[in-house]
């Protein structure tokens, strides 16, 4: 019997041998970390079932076999796919654990470039509860009110000379597609993020910025199209 084609979205992509190296903008072995500079269009983890594009996860695996008894190759935080910028990854699964509690309890600042469509005041802040609107949906639902679990906190200004671009500082663990749903709620969604009412562009005007954590700034540089 002949072999049944096989499905490609079954099939790791090719990266592992085709895919581009990763940058790394900084690295600290005595605290167990680096940072890599995720390119729009990447996942930062493998999928179950792969759409063909890159993975941090499998880059690191294939570049730096250091990691791979690491849960996730050490990844400690996810970006969005259309999302670029510094992303974490400890060295040891230590180091990893540390760094998840650090994100979670604010101890690492996460600044991001967001691009917007719409008009909000040169400074701000939000906090408002993120949940899953149905299963499957790709979208979440925003609300005023909710639980604790449910909470994220931005705060935003105005990077100057720019009207549409702001430096938007994640308070707190994150929830998912919380910068993007939360500032569509407010009227303003970023650019490119037409899931969440954004003109269409050449990419998600979301960008992970700046890393503060153990005394360091890391930062990843202004890409094209923000």
């Amino acid at each position: 019997m002949p072999n049944e084609p096989t499905d490609p979205r079954n099939v790791p992509h090719a990266l592992t041998r085709e895919a581009p190296k990763l940058v790394v903008l900084a690295a600290d072995a005595e605290h167990g970390w680096m940072v890599v500079d995720k390119p729009a269009g990447w996942h930062s983890v493998t999928l179950a079932r792969s759409d063909g594009s890159p993975t941090v996860e499998q880059v690191l695996r294939r570049d730096h076999p250091e990691l791979e008894a690491i849960p996730e190759a050490g990844l400690v935080h996810r970006l969005d796919q259309g999302t670029s910028g510094c992303l974490l990854v400890g060295t040891s699964t230590a180091s990893r654990e540390r760094l998840r509690s650090a994100m979670k309890d604010g101890s690492i600042r996460k600044i991001y470039l967001a691009g917007i469509d719409g008009d909000l005041p040169s400074v701000g802040e939000f906090r408002l509860y993120f949940t899953s609107r149905h299963r499957r949906s790709a979208k979440v639902t925003v609300r005023r009110e909710g639980s604790g679990v449910e909470e994220g906190r931005c705060r935003w200004r105005r990077v100057p000379g720019e009207d549409r671009l702001l430096e938007v500082e994640l308070l707190g663990p994150g929830r998912r597609h919380q910068i993007r749903a939360g500032l569509a709620s407010l009227g303003a969604p970023l650019r490119g993020d037409e899931l969440y009412g954004g003109r269409a562009a050449s990419r998600l005007a979301l960008h992970a910025w700046r890393l503060h954590l153990d005394g360091r700034l890391i930062e990843s540089p202004r890409p094209d199209g923000m």
